[in-house]
């Protein structure tokens, strides 16, 4: 069987779907680099997490690709500073203009290249951005494949779970949550803990009723 293409950035959803992936089949994590603040954070825990024990198994040497944005991003962009929002910023107010149609068209082409069908990324249910809807995952998935003369299926196994459910089931699988990142400010290997994702995250373990096991470099907003 050809192996699933996995969008992993490291991050706690990525890393809970890949492991999950991998129960299934082959698995081809795929990293694209588009020029952010925090992907050398993002990449150096990939490196960690990728060597633990849930993925020794059904996932080959991750793919590092790039597609920089910084010409589509003005040079003062909170993303490209590295200067996120505040810890209580809502998720409306981080959306990365086109991220998810950046890193499907991408990923397709690798995939079109390496004969590899299925593409599976991680949105969550109540994303309120207009890249991670199921009409736009179907109609992207049309087009790609038009456009490539290959078929590709986007598959988005967690749309309808929370954060929180994704915790549960990654402490099933086995997956070391504390080598994820999800952080847009991260020093030196640990999370910020002032941003709006450290917020999430901290909030989706509170939820889960699981321990947090992140290292972060203050202590979240309370």
């Amino acid at each position: 069987m050809p192996p699933t293409a996995v969008l992993l950035s490291a991050g706690l959803d990525s890393a809970v779907l890949a492991a999950v992936e991998a129960r299934a089949g082959l698995v081809q994590p795929l990293y694209i680099s588009t020029g952010l603040a925090w992907e050398r954070g993002e990449l150096a825990a990939l490196d960690r997490l990728l060597a633990s024990a849930p993925f020794a198994a059904n996932v080959a040497p991750v793919a590092r690709l790039s597609f920089p944005i910084e010409d589509l991003y003005p040079a003062t962009h909170w993303a490209l500073r590295g200067t996120p929002p505040a810890f209580d910023t809502a998720d409306e107010d981080v959306y990365l203009t086109g991220r998810n149609v950046v890193l499907l068209s991408k990923a397709a082409i690798y995939c079109a290249q390496h004969r590899i069908a299925r593409i599976a990324l991680g949105p969550l249910a109540g994303n309120p951005f207009p890249d991670a809807t199921p009409q736009f995952f179907e109609t992207m998935a049309r087009a790609l494949s038009l456009g490539l003369d290959h078929t590709i299926v986007v598959d988005t196994p967690f749309l309808s779970m929370e954060k929180s459910d994704v915790i549960r089931l990654g402490v099933e699988l086995g997956v070391p949550l504390e080598l994820t990142l999800s952080c847009m400010n991260p020093q030196e290997g640990r999370h910020c803990g002032q941003c709006s994702k450290c917020r999430e995250r901290r909030d989706a373990f509170h939820e889960a009723g699981v321990a947090d096991p992140t290292t972060y470099a203050s202590a979240p907003v309370r």
